[in-house]
C-alpha cells in the first residue's frame, strides 16, 4: 500500500507523507516548508481545550465585563450590551464588527470543534464532517478576542483618571480565552482529526460487512 500524498502550502510540491517521531517536524524537499508535525496527544489535548474554552466563552458573555464608579455610583455592562450601545449610538458597523469578532466568530468555533470532536471520541462520525471542518477553517481568522482584549486595555488606560475601574468576572474570562484559543491552534491536528474519522467509517463498514449475508457469501 503506497503512502498518502500531501501538498505543500507554499510551492505546491506534491510528496509522499513519511512516519513523522513524537514532537519531529516534516519540511517539504523542495522550499523546505512545514508540512506537518507531531502533536503529541492532540485529539485529547483539544478536547480538552474546547471544553474549558466553551465554559470561558460563556463566562465572558454572560457577566459584567467592566464596571465605572462614578461619584460612589457603579455602573456595569456585558459585551452584548456594549454591543447594543453601540448599535443605538449610531455606531452599527462598529458593533457589528465587534459582535462578529467577539461573540460570532469564537462561538462559531468552539461549536464546531465540539461537533466534529466529540462523536469522534465516542466511536461516531458526525454528519457533514467536511463541511463543518469547512466552516471552522473559515471563520477561525475572525476570532479577534486578543484584538478586542487590547482595545478594552487601552480604553481602561484613558478612563483610569476618570473614574474608578471595577474589571468584571467576564474580563478575566476573556483574557483567559485569548490563551485557550491560542493554545488550541497550537495543538490541533487536523490529518490526526481524519484519522480518526477514516477509522471509524473503516470500522462502521466492517461491521455492516460482517452483518450483511450477502456480503457474508451466505446461501440458501
Amino acid at each position: 500500500m503506497t503512502e498518502p500524498l500531501v501538498a505543500c502550502h507554499e510551492c505546491d510540491l506534491l510528496q509522499r507523507e513519511v512516519p513523522v517521531p513524537r514532537g519531529g517536524v516534516v519540511r517539504c524537499v523542495r522550499c523546505n516548508a512545514v508540512l506537518y508535525r507531531s502533536h503529541p496527544d492532540s485529539f485529547e489535548r483539544t478536547l480538552a481545550l474546547t471544553a474549558g474554552g466553551i465554559v470561558l466563552f460563556a463566562i465572558a458573555n454572560s457577566f459584567p465585563l467592566i464596571g465605572l464608579k462614578i461619584q460612589g455610583q457603579l455602573i456595569e455592562t456585558t459585551l452584548f450590551q456594549t454591543v447594543q450601545t453601540l448599535w443605538n449610538e449610531d455606531m452599527k458597523s462598529v458593533g457589528m464588527l465587534v459582535f462578529a469578532t467577539t461573540m460570532l466568530m469564537p462561538g462559531l468555533q468552539l461549536a464546531a470543534l465540539t461537533y466534529l470532536l466529540l462523536p469522534l471520541r465516542v466511536g461516531r462520525a458526525p454528519a457533514h464532517f467536511a463541511i463543518v471542518y469547512r466552516v471552522m477553517q473559515s471563520v477561525r481568522p475572525w476570532g479577534m478576542v486578543e484584538v478586542f482584549m487590547l482595545g478594552v486595555l487601552v480604553s481602561l488606560v484613558k478612563l483610569a483618571h476618570l473614574a474608578g475601574i471595577v474589571p468584571g468576572a467576564a474580563l478575566g474570562a476573556f483574557a483567559v480565552l485569548m490563551f485557550v484559543m491560542a493554545a488550541i491552534a497550537a495543538v490541533f491536528d487536523p490529518r490526526d482529526l481524519w484519522a480518526r474519522l477514516a477509522a471509524v467509517e473503516s470500522r462502521r463498514h466492517a461491521q455492516r460487512h460482517v452483518h450483511d449475508p450477502h456480503r457474508a457469501g451466505v446461501t440458501s
